[in-house]
């Protein structure tokens, strides 16, 4: 039998895109949250617009766990979403295999930092736009040219509410992650 393979995935994107629901919604293990009440203190830095009803955040990371077939563990870390947490990103990057940038039509523009960071790391990551009842709808097209992405990075529509429509994501970013190491160790390199 064959040893089971851990792979460490990121979760990131924008203040209110889902993060931590995504997590809950597909962890097989009760995920570990680290969320506080948003304050008002931090009402100036937290900008709400677009997500007004939101109460919390994440202040560290969410943490889950699934089995997305037999033998493939994918731990999850769910990244804080404001700036001012991003400290953590380069700690919680150490050994990741790929990323979900979870984005909100209403505040795509948030998605921009995630992007970018996964790029100047090369990093491999797949955006998967939340659907938000209410929120617009744009083809994974329009998404695409919108974040200025390359051909090469999934965009795909999701539910993060939904274990299935999740899972579906993971699997996206795993076969990724997991062909871009492939090819990596196919040119010569030892380690990725």
């Amino acid at each position: 039998m064959k040893n089971p393979v851990a792979v460490k995935i990121l979760v990131a994107g924008g203040f209110g895109a889902g993060k931590t629901t995504l997590v809950g919604a597909v962890s097989e293990i009760r995920p570990l949250r680290t969320e506080e009440r948003l304050s008002e203190a931090g009402r100036p830095l937290d900008d709400t617009v677009g997500v007004e009803g939101k109460r919390t955040t994440t202040v560290a990371m969410d943490f889950g766990r699934i089995d997305i077939r037999a033998g493939l563990a994918v731990y999850l870390f769910g990244t804080p979403g404001q700036d001012r947490f991003w400290f953590v990103w380069d700690e919680l990057a150490q050994g990741t295999l790929g990323a979900v940038v979870l984005a909100d039509t209403r505040r795509l523009e948030d998605c921009f930092p995630s992007v970018d960071y996964f790029e100047r790391r090369g990093i491999p990551f797949v955006v998967a736009v939340n659907c938000f009842e209410g929120a617009p709808r744009y083809p994974a097209e329009e998404v695409r040219s919108a974040l200025d992405l390359a051909a090469s990075v999934p965009v795909v529509l999701c539910d993060a509410r939904d274990k299935d429509s999740v899972k579906e994501v993971l699997v996206e970013t795993v076969s990724l992650a997991l062909s871009e190491k492939q090819a990596l160790v196919g040119q010569g390199h030892r380690s990725v």
